[in-house]
């Protein structure tokens, strides 16, 4: 794994105090994205424990979902991306 120094140069992220890990700053960018900066900590915790690749994909289509929420979105489509990868594993 590389260290948060090293991507943060590599992708510009702002340094920031908080941040001590990679996870820690993508969960940081995640809230501020989906316009929650006060569940900062629920961000994290799905960027550390959940597959990156299942977050990025949420992500992009609570972006672009002009809809609901932007969190609304992200949530729900990150649980049914989830669902679809656990039955496909049981399959």
């Amino acid at each position: 794994m590389k260290s948060f120094s090293e991507i943060s140069t590599s992708i510009s992220i702002k340094k920031d105090q908080r941040n001590t890990y990679e996870y820690q700053a993508y969960g940081n960018r995640l809230a501020e994205e989906m316009a929650e900066p006060t569940k900062r900590s629920l961000y994290i915790k799905l960027a550390k424990t959940n597959d990156r690749n299942l977050v990025e994909a949420a992500r992009l289509f609570a972006i672009s979902n002009p809809g609901n929420s932007k969190a609304k979105s992200f949530m729900w489509k990150l649980k049914e991306l989830k669902n679809a990868s656990k039955n496909k594993e049981q399959e």
